[in-house]
């Protein structure tokens, strides 16, 4: 355990934990301890009650009972992770066996401990635990830029696609601009941001927070931080992740869903390289490079006002743009075999054979939650020892429509604008995406089809 004074106990001592599930007596006396160490801690009874408790507060540390009355654990665990959480899971069992180790590893829980019956063996993990995070958030920074060539491979795939996307990263990632990041779920956005961390000579932390996650209420302090006293739980100061990755990359994940107030401070920080903390007169200097990424067309939100348009140009300096795994099938069998050699190696299982057959199924899969969704695939036939290839449904066959002739009078031009506007019908009126399937820029799209003759219809 460590000594009193040490950096893992005063970053513990700002820390707030979570009991979930577990006897009533065995919660009471934890509770009890533990509050003598950090700064707040709650119990539940349960995932139902918990999920309250944590719109309420933004816990840093869950304390799980692996055998929970209203939930499966690892069930209720994924989908904490999944929804974007950034508390660290602690998981405890009576007996934790391999399997029960593995499976929870695997879905992202920070330690499976045999169940404490004193507050001594759980204070010593969590202090463990937050002697290796930064205010509340695990260092997720990757190898330093050194090891980037070696581990490129993890954004996989031959496509010209993805050698445009790898080229694009290496191009920009030493550059001190911000970047946003576009892409459908699943298309690995995030690892596109840690890349360019790692690629950048910014030797901080490599911080990333789900702007769509945490409620508004809390994201404010969350981001740029707050002083003592600010708000009635702010029972001491906190520095913000703003602060926590000085020196760093900051990683807005879903950055559409930032409140229209916070773009605007976001904005200010962005551009004059301070921030204030909620309940402070003064400013704080920050210095931290920001990479947002978001699964809509910012564009499209800008022009409904539902984004404001100055903090998308401020972000937009460059644009990493992913691809649905659907646009570049030639990646599937690339990722499939890399996914099976990997997750085998790490189930401590033999890898599954993937036949001509097989890899055929994989492409005609739809891929709706792509790259995340074939690891998931894989994962699972690993898991089951055979190719779980029954549920996926191949994309459904179009029936061909009959094509109408354009009139004879059309000019060339006419033709070319109403082709346009077909192909943005068929995206659903999304410009950016129109725009990349003709080949042709966003603003040259809108004024073409502002001349109107895209509206006309052949005989």
């Amino acid at each position: 355990m460590a000594r009193a004074g040490t950096p893992a106990q005063a970053g513990l001592k700002a820390s707030s934990v979570l009991l979930v599930g577990g006897a009533p007596a065995w919660r009471s006396r934890l509770r009890a301890a533990l509050g003598k160490h950090v700064a707040l801690v709650d119990s539940a009874e349960g995932a139902l009650k918990a999920g309250i408790l944590m719109e309420r507060c933004n816990f840093e540390f869950l304390v799980v009972d692996a055998r929970l009355p209203d939930a499966q654990v690892l069930d209720w665990v994924d989908g904490l992770l999944q929804a974007g959480a950034a508390a660290r899971i602690l998981l405890v069992a009576e007996r934790p066996d391999a399997e029960l180790v593995i499976a929870a590893m695997r879905r992202g829980v920070s330690d499976v401990l045999e169940q404490p019956q004193d507050a001594e063996a759980l204070l010593a993990a969590l202090q463990r635990h937050a002697a290796g995070r930064v205010h509340g958030r695990a260092p997720t920074r990757l190898p330093d830029a050194r090891a980037a060539t070696s581990r490129e491979r993890e954004l996989i795939g031959d496509s010209a696609q993805m050698r445009g996307v790898r080229e694009l990263i290496r191009r920009i990632a030493p550059l001190p601009g911000t970047v946003l990041v576009e892409g459908e779920t699943g298309t690995g956005k995030e690892l596109v941001a840690r890349w360019l961390h790692v690629g950048s000579p910014r030797r901080g932390e490599f911080i990333a927070v789900n702007c769509g996650a945490i409620s508004p209420e809390l994201l404010e302090s969350e981001l740029f931080g707050h002083t003592k006293g600010a708000f009635t739980s702010a029972h001491q100061g906190r520095e913000g992740l703003f602060v926590a990755a000085r020196a760093g990359t900051l990683y807005l994940d879903e950055i559409s869903e930032l409140p229209f107030a916070l773009q605007v401070k976001l904005l200010r920080v962005l551009e004059e390289g301070t921030l204030r903390p909620v309940g402070a007169d003064q400013e704080t200097p920050v210095d931290v490079r920001i990479v947002a990424s978001t699964q809509h067309d910012l564009a499209t939100l800008v022009s409904e006002r539902r984004f404001r348009e100055d903090l998308y140009f401020r972000l937009n300096v460059a644009q990493v743009y992913l691809p649905p795994l659907r646009e570049r099938l030639d990646d599937i069998a690339v990722l499939a075999r890399h996914f099976m050699d990997v997750l085998s190696a790490d189930l401590g299982v033999e890898p599954l054979a993937l036949d001509a057959r097989a890899l055929g199924r994989l492409r005609d899969h739809a891929w709706p939650g792509n790259v995340r969704e074939l690891k998931n695939v894989i994962e699972r036939s690993l898991m089951l020892g055979r190719l779980a290839l029954d549920e996926l449904a191949p994309v459904p066959p179009t029936e061909p429509k009959p094509t109408a002739e354009y009139p004879l009078d059309w000019t060339l031009e006419e033709v070319k604008e109403h082709h346009m506007a077909r192909v943005l019908r068929a995206l659903g009126g999304n410009k950016s995406a129109a725009a990349r399937r003709l080949g042709i820029s966003r603003k040259t799209l809108e004024r073409r089809l502002q001349l109107g003759a895209g509206n006309r219809e052949p005989a």
